[in-house]
């Protein structure tokens, strides 16, 4: 099972060219970073995990920009989003972005999406809470559209549209790996199994129950049972869990970072490196 690392690199953190460094030459798998383009002061929307939002959220880095950098430094990591919050992004400036990176690192890149949870980010985006699933769903569509090798039209029921066009570069394998995030359920399974190559459940919780659920989907939906990934992301490991997962099938774990300076960061590295294969 392979190990990769998840973080909030922010302004006042580790940089992504040390971190990416340190983490190929230690053997860990990939880097995936999460992203929040701004945190509303006057917000109603509550901190999922409780409590107060911790500082990080508001000052985390551009993660395709940030991954740019690593992917700079390093030649086998792989890189990750974890998550792209799709909907808040002009899709076909988005498209460009995510195939210019994968092929400028030669196939490493994997778009992690998800809808988020900040109502009032969302909202700064003109993006309509309610309908943002569908938004989400027209605009990946929209962008393997533009990923195709021959230009093709993309045409959505929610006002999400591209004419043929010509677009380069390609992602290099064609399309980059896509995992949706999000909490277990019939829609996000439904979404999972006809629109990418697998599930990103946040802390891994639920695995076991949810996983025939998912499966089931994912088989209706024609697909084929080995093909589905599993992808546990921000991860606090233990033995026992790390065992668990792989049990499951899992063929790749994502490890949380503390958000730290270079010193706390490569302590946690160190004692994370106890788990690699």
């Amino acid at each position: 099972m392979r190990i990769s690392t998840t973080i909030f690199l922010t302004d006042e953190t580790i940089s992504p060219v040390r971190l990416a460094r340190e983490l190929e030459q230690r053997g860990f798998a990939g880097l995936y970073l999460p992203e929040h383009t701004h945190i509303p002061v006057s917000r109603e929307t509550p901190y999922p995990a409780g409590g107060e939002l911790p500082r990080e959220y508001a000052r985390t880095l551009d993660p395709l920009v940030a991954l740019g950098q690593a992917a700079a430094v390093t030649e086998r990591l792989g890189l990750g989003t974890g998550i792209t919050l799709i909907t808040q992004h002009d899709p076909i400036v988005l498209a460009k972005q995510v195939a210019t990176l994968d092929h400028l690192s030669g196939g490493r890149f994997t778009l992690g999406v998800g809808f988020g949870w900040n109502r009032e980010e969302a909202a700064d985006h003109g993006v309509d809470w309610s309908t943002r699933r569908e938004l989400g769903r027209e605009r990946l569509d929209l962008m393997r559209a533009l990923w195709a090798p021959e230009p093709t039209s993309y045409e959505g029921e929610h006002g999400e549209s591209v004419r043929a066009s010509e677009v380069w570069p390609k992602p290099a394998g064609g399309a980059p790996r896509v995992l949706l995030g999000g909490a277990a359920g019939p829609k996000l399974f439904a979404q999972i199994a006809a629109q990418t190559d697998g599930w990103m459940p946040i802390g891994g919780r639920g695995l076991t129950e949810s996983l025939p659920v998912l499966r089931e989907a994912w088989e209706k939906a024609g697909r084929s049972p080995e093909t589905l990934q599993l992808v546990p992301y921000a991860v606090l490991p233990s033995p026992g869990k790390l065992a668990h997962y792989e049990e499951l099938g899992c063929e790749e774990v994502v490890l949380q970072l503390p958000p730290g300076d270079e010193r706390e960061v490569l302590e946690v590295l160190d004692a994370f490196a106890r788990y690699l294969p």
